[in-house]
């Protein structure tokens, strides 16, 4: 069961501190927890008011009882007269017991002061100081990390501010000596300029919308365009920019003359304008929009390329202020602004050789360095504030647990101070009892969490956004795929180096209990962060670092590396889809499931699939090795499920979804066939670029998604018929419109899974494998060999393939495979549930493979059918990731 501290998270920190901020009728993260508790301490002060309320009636009881003894006795010629009666007797017995009542009744009123009231009126009252404090605590360091937010937003805005005047600058110095546009036509080499760029204008073409055009007819367009669209000055706050257009009037344009159908489609010939050069905006951000308030201006190269003369102003900037002996001059505002500019250094003493220019580039470096500087400390008081808060939540969560239970000790002593006095209430104490029975501490904490919770534990890191787009300095919350490019590797090093750490550092440790304890073992915050601060650095992690920290450690720094993607390893993009396979019925069919997510998983970008695969080999590595249990394959898959897939929005919905954990556990079942298959998928597809030629450069990645929603559907409808067998026509030879996907890699087959023909038949290597089972001892536990090498060699380092089971796999395909059928993927699994030497568990599949000497080998070596499959084999094929090529 989840707890207060991975339970009460939400995107901002502060929802709900300063007054509690709803959402669709709920307040959200912290403002919903002390919501809860401050309820908590109303309901602490109706149980008190109830048992001293009972006190002060028990009391007034008692009193009224022994009143009326005294007033019987005053009434004259009674039972006094008949001492020998009977019936006397009763009724002496009967007034000694009203006498004894009183006293019950005060003795009871005198228990729940001493039980029950006074006890639990210091508790409460201490129990509300508590949360008050963590409280107040929380909300200062909140608002000091809001603050500092600001401040960041603040420095961003001035360096992007900087950049574009040393850009404005540059421009302009390069324009300053050309010839004036007045100069006489003859002059001018027309001929000769036209014929020396011709050769290298017909190779550039220019993707604008849906279509793709020569120069010569972007020059037609922009020349039309610069005609047409209307163009005028745009005064900001930095100065007056001429050649300015507003962006409804671009989208007038576009749509009369561009066959633009769509406000949408528009947009995106405006967006294409400005990614080729031909528009910049005049605000922060490049994004067109169809906005009258937003402006763009024309740039030179949209001018030089259409053959328009482009219209400039030169900057200036006077200062007039009126003599001494002027009519103005004895005016206080000019006296005023006269005294203000003399203190100012108009002629820049402190660097009198700096130019203009020089000074735009310093005061952007030092912007840069603020900004820098800014973040650096923005992300120290996060780490800090989430560290507090995870210290506050499980401190609070103590606090509720101790208030529940003073409640049941505060009931039972109230029904005991009644039971043990008097007997005749037993019924009525027995129904207390029974209601004390009732309070369940941790199931109340339970429903607390489950009606209340407002989110899991993932951080939102605010990363540093270099100018030029560049994430050299930093590792956590770098997009995947970037953080892969610039180490220029498949998987990131940060992956690679922590798994292969892990891997070399298991048999240090005693048991196979204690290795897989080590991806359960629950870490502090604090001890994570402090090994996260000194390999953040954008730079390969070092060993020694490692050394520092245990190894459980090691392995939380992994997920929380995970937990920190702006997008989870199984894209929330694709989380829709896997929703819908585990909620069919087809779901139930372990081929078609299978199947199904082979298909969903391909549309994952390759980084994302390579790193995917490098984490599921080495924990079904260590399934594997150490022989768990299917209890330890719960506790694994459900630890792990946040880190691989996560929705785009925690809802109360999602929060109570297996999905994630059910994806796991196929993939730790079935990762072979899985993974054969992605491989298989990537390989063909590299080969059908390459057929199509060299000519195709990639497509840009486009921004519209108005269409998304229905071509997701679509997508989902046709795999669910694919993996059900439903379909009973092909599809229509009409071309499907063209679309753009935002979750897969873009480039031609330099950027896919290099193939290189292996030099020996699969019947050879197969052979040099069996060769080599007899002499490797077999391997029952994670102990390294004194013949492994200690290095960074490791199947998910960066020389890795997808289903790697060591360093470098062969395996047997053609180029022109088809897809798997439903019949090919049962092959797989029933082989893989057959052929396997280990032992079968009901927790998950094994893969048909054992562990001989530290490596992977196959299992079924001598088997016929594997030999008759391998000879039929044509030709191998060697998986390799190299560096990437830009």
């Amino acid at each position: 069961m989840p707890g207060f501290s991975d339970s009460f998270w939400s995107n901002d920190y502060a929802a709900g501190m300063h007054s509690l901020h709803y959402v669709a009728n709920r307040p959200l993260g912290l403002g919903v927890l002390f919501g809860k508790l401050q309820q908590g301490v109303i309901e602490n002060r109706q149980v008190l008011t109830i048992a001293r309320m009972r006190a002060e009636a028990e009391e007034a009881y008692g009193q009224r009882l022994s009143e009326i003894a005294p007033a019987v006795d005053k009434i004259q010629g009674g039972f006094t007269r008949d001492d020998g009666a009977s019936v006397r007797k009763a009724y002496e017995g009967v007034r000694s017991e009203m006498e004894e009542a009183s006293k019950s009744h005060r003795k009871i009123a005198q228990n729940i002061r001493d039980l029950v009231v006074n006890p639990f009126s210091r508790w409460c009252e201490a129990h509300e100081s508590r949360i008050q404090d963590s409280q107040d605590e929380l909300q200062s360091r909140i608002k000091a990390h809001d603050k500092q937010a600001e401040a960041v937003k603040k420095l961003r805005s001035n360096y992007f501010s900087k950049c574009r005047l040393v850009e404005d600058i540059e421009e302009e110095n390069k324009l300053a000596f050309q010839d004036p546009e007045t100069s006489p036509k003859g002059k001018q080499p027309i001929p000769e300029i036209k014929v020396e760029p011709e050769p290298e204008l017909e190779d550039e073409t220019f993707e604008i919308g849906d279509e793709v055009y020569s120069t010569e007819q972007v020059k037609k367009i922009l020349a039309h365009m610069l005609g047409n669209i209307k163009m005028g000055e745009t005064k900001t706050f930095l100065g007056t920019y001429q050649n300015t257009s507003a962006g409804t009037d671009i989208v007038e344009y576009l749509q009369k003359n561009m066959g633009s159908s769509s406000v949408s489609y528009a947009e995106r010939i405006g967006q294409d304008l400005i990614t080729n050069g031909f528009l910049r905006l005049l605000s922060v951000g490049n994004t067109f929009a169809n906005s009258s308030k937003m402006f763009y201006q024309w740039k030179s190269k949209a001018f030089e390329l259409a053959g328009v003369p482009e219209k400039k102003v030169p900057l200036a900037r006077t200062f007039s202020l009126p003599t001494a002996g002027g009519e103005g001059s004895d005016s206080p505002v000019v006296g005023a602004v006269s005294e203000y500019l003399e203190k100012w250094n108009v002629i820049n003493t402190a660097r009198p050789n700096e130019t203009p220019a020089e000074k735009m580039r310093r005061e952007a470096r030092e912007a840069d360095e603020r900004y820098k500087a800014a973040i650096q400390k923005l992300d120290e008081m996060r780490c800090e504030l989430e560290e507090a808060i995870f210290v506050h939540l499980k401190f609070l969560e103590r606090c509720e647990l101790d208030r529940l239970k003073a409640i049941k000790t505060v009931v039972l002593d109230f029904s005991g101070s009644i039971s043990n006095v008097i007997p005749s209430l037993q019924s009525t104490v027995d129904n207390m009892m029974l209601y004390q029975e009732t309070v369940q501490p941790a199931g109340d904490l339970r429903y607390l969490l489950e009606n209340y919770r407002t989110g899991s534990f993932a951080p939102k890191v605010m990363v540093y956004e270099n100018y030029y787009n560049r994430v050299d300095e930093q590792t956590f919350g770098v997009d995947l795929e970037a953080r892969a490019r610039a180490d220029r590797k498949r998987v990131p090093i940060i992956v690679t180096t922590l798994l292969t750490y892990l891997d070399h550092h298991y048999p240090d440790l005693e048991g196979d209990e204690t290795r897989r304890n080590v991806w359960l073992h629950e870490v502090p915050l604090t001890q994570t962060h402090k090994l996260r601060a000194k390999v953040n650095n954008g730079k390969a992690p070092s060993l020694e670092v490692f050394s520092e920290f245990d190894i459980p450690t090691v392995a939380s720094l992994l997920k929380l590396y995970l937990l920190e993607l702006p997008d989870s390893l199984v894209s929330s993009h694709v989380y829709e889809i896997i929703r819908t396979i585990y909620n069919t019925p087809t779901a139930d069919s372990d081929q078609a499931r299978v199947q199904v997510l082979q298909q969903t998983l391909s549309q994952l970008r390759l980084t994302n699939i390579a790193t995917l695969d490098a984490c599921m080999n080495h924990f079904t590595r260590l399934i594997d090795l150490t022989s768990a249990d299917e209890e330890y394959v719960v506790k694994l898959a459900t630890s792990l499920a946040p880190c691989i897939m996560r929705p785009r929005t925690q809802t109360s919905l999602t929060m109570e979804e297996k999905h994630a954990y059910r994806l796991i556990r196929d993939l730790f079942a079935y990762k072979d066939p899985i993974f054969t298959e992605l491989k298989r998928l990537s390989t063909q597809g590299t080969s059908t670029g390459s057929v199509r030629g060299e000519n195709n450069r990639p497509r840009a990645i486009s921004t519209d998604e108005s269409n998304r929603k229905a071509h997701m559907e679509e997508r989902n409808r046709l795999l669910l018929e694919k993996a059900s067998g439903s379909r009973s026509r092909a599809t229509s030879p009409a071309p499907s419109p063209r679309g753009h996907r935002r979750d897969k890699s873009s480039g031609g087959p330099e950027t896919r899974f290099p193939i290189q023909p292996s030099l020996t038949s699969p019947t050879s290597e197969r052979n040099k494998r069996q060769s080599m089972g007899p002499v490797l001892p077999k391997r029952t536990s994670l102990e390294v060999p004194d013949d492994y090498p200690m290095g960074l060699s490791h199947p998910a380092d960066g020389n890795f393939v997808l289903n790697g089971g060591g360093p470098t796999i062969t395996t047997t395909a053609t180029a022109t495979a088809a897809p798997p059928s439903v019949s090919t993927v049962a092959e797989q699994i029933a082989k893989l549930e057959t052929d396997s030497p280990l032992e079968k568990r009901n927790s998950l599949g094994r893969s048909g493979a054992r562990f001989v000497g530290g490596r992977r080998v196959a299992a079924a070596a001598g088997s016929e059918k594997e030999n008759r499959r391998d000879s039929s084999a044509s030709q191998g094929v060697t998986l390799v990731d190299r560096p990437m090529d830009y």
